[in-house]
């Protein structure tokens, strides 16, 4: 919460430091909090860049603020963290949201709509924000790449499950062939190529029991294990997509480290903290 007591003018007690919990104006289904740093001030000047944070299966999005609250305090950002439930498209529903799209359901345009509503209550600078998502969240962060680039300034990729390589010979979600044909929006590697990514794993994540799809599974489709059959062999195999069209990847394996990401998260910290600096050098 904030540091000092009392509401701002316009905004409450509860929109500053570690934030209440808001519900999407977008579709109230879906919620999300914040953290705002301490030296906030609304009749101030000072430009904010964004940071979203998206949660795995567990659906941990006030962990995930907190985790970020460091951060944001050394480096002038706030932190936006979604939180998109369970059983929202069919009881059980556990994935939905990691495909980006369900049906009518865009997840994505949810996705952005949170940004604008901080872009409104908020003074955030640019256009352009910082994702990272682990397990579940690295499912949509690289996905979110490929479909809205031009709103990412860097993509912090940790440890997806199941990846959609950048590979124009299958079909989604294996590759991206037919993917104007899903998503009514072609793939811009330009716009991919002025992203910063970093691809962030265990080096011991090598258990497959949650994500071996086979022919009984919904998502199963030829080519299902075209990248593999790990954590590691499917983050080489995207890392690898990436760079054959010319997108840089800095890739980061930690060693010693299962499917956990407390050991991950410094690393992604490091790597938003570097293309900050080396964006406000650039302009």
């Amino acid at each position: 919460m904030r540091n000092v007591q009392g509401h701002g003018k316009k905004l409450s007690y509860y929109d500053f430091g570690h934030t209440t919990v808001y519900a999407s104006r977008y579709d109230p289904r879906f919620a999300y909090c914040a953290y705002v740093p301490n030296d906030y001030e609304e009749d101030g000047d000072k430009t904010y860049p964004l940071a979203v944070i998206v949660h795995g299966t567990e659906r941990g999005m006030e962990a995930y603020r907190n985790a970020f609250a460091d951060f944001a305090e050394a480096n002038g950002v706030i932190v936006l963290a979604p939180l998109f439930p369970t059983s929202i498209c069919f009881p059980g529903d556990l994935s939905s949201y990691k495909m980006l799209r369900h049906g009518d359901l865009h997840y994505d345009a949810v996705m952005l709509d949170m940004i604008e509503e901080m872009r409104e209550r908020y003074r955030i600078r640019g256009e352009r924000v910082m994702m990272y998502g682990f397990s579940g969240g690295g499912h949509f962060t690289h996905r979110f790449l490929f479909l809205h680039p031009e709103r990412l300034l860097a993509a912090s990729i940790g440890a997806p499950g199941v990846v959609t390589l950048l590979d124009f010979d299958n079909d989604f979600w294996v590759g991206v062939r037919d993917f104007e044909k899903v998503f009514g929006k072609k793939i811009n590697l330009e716009a991919m190529r002025k992203v910063a990514v970093q691809m962030v794993i265990g080096g011991d994540d090598l258990q497959t029991w949650e994500i071996t799809i086979t022919k009984d599974d919904a998502w199963w489709m030829p080519g299902a294990d075209l990248a593999g059959a790990t954590r590691n062999d499917r983050m080489r195999a995207l890392k690898a997509s990436f760079e054959k069209h010319g997108i840089a990847v800095q890739h980061d394996v930690v060693p010693g480290i299962t499917h956990d990401d407390e050991h991950l998260v410094p690393k992604v910290k490091e790597f938003f903290a570097r293309t900050l600096k080396q964006t406000s050098a650039s302009s």
